[in-house]
């Protein structure tokens, strides 16, 4: 690996969307949701490049006109089934000389800049194959259940309602948040995957934390950019 290593950063866009059809190029406050991704990842001072992968025609303008490379993608990668890897591992065999690759999805549109880049930094200053940024569960799996047969409530986790009764008693519990995740390219190659028991964790706050699947996601989307400064 090279003093300083080379980064490719991969935003991958289909067509495709079953939840909020065209979601990638919907705009927001004047701007495709892709072009907010986009924008951090050209702000971020450790991709050495980056390119939108997409087998779709709207997209690939959009992605040129906001100043992106655009990889052309297999339409057999693009459909609703496909491993969200797939895409990934395809932009790594176009494009071999990388040593590190940076998966940033179009729908999550509040990461920023420094994101990125602290997310890259703690995988590298932590010595680890791979990073996902996470942000802190909004509730606590500790308080959950499933509903069982005759609709009687049974705890998710083992512990006892006791032991968790009280919110201050309560471990802290960290989701996936889809913003950022990083790995040494040989590794991903071998692992296919962004997630083992050697992945750390790069924190980021809720509010920048939003993942966008459905119409009440841009509703939130559209009115937290209205109250930015």
């Amino acid at each position: 690996m090279n003093d300083v290593p080379r980064i490719l950063g991969i935003i991958p866009a289909r067509g495709g969307s079953k939840g909020v059809p065209r979601k990638n190029v919907r705009c927001v406050a004047g701007k495709p949701l892709i072009g907010y991704t986009i924008e951090a990842a050209q702000g971020a001072s450790r991709l050495s490049r980056v390119v939108v992968s997409t087998e779709d025609a709207e997209i690939s303008a959009v992605a040129r006109a906001c100043g992106v490379e655009v990889l052309p993608r297999p339409v057999d990668l693009a459909a609703d089934d496909t491993p969200g890897i797939a895409p990934v591992l395809h932009a790594m065999e176009q494009m071999s000389e990388y040593d590190y690759v940076v998966l940033l999805q179009p729908t999550s549109p509040l990461r920023t800049a420094l994101d990125i880049d602290a997310a890259i930094e703690t995988c590298m200053s932590a010595q680890a194959p791979a990073c996902v940024s996470v942000s802190e569960a909004a509730q606590s799996p500790y308080w959950m259940f499933r509903i069982e047969a005759g609709g009687k409530m049974q705890p998710l986790l083992s512990a006892s309602a006791d032991e968790y009764s009280r919110r201050q008693n309560v471990p802290p519990a960290y989701a996936l948040n889809g913003a950022v995740y990083v790995a040494v390219t040989d590794w991903l190659r071998e692992r296919q995957t962004f997630l083992t028991s050697e992945t750390v964790a790069y924190t980021m706050p809720q509010e920048r934390s939003l993942d966008i699947d459905s119409e009440w996601d841009f509703l939130i989307f559209g009115l937290v950019l209205e109250k930015k400064p």
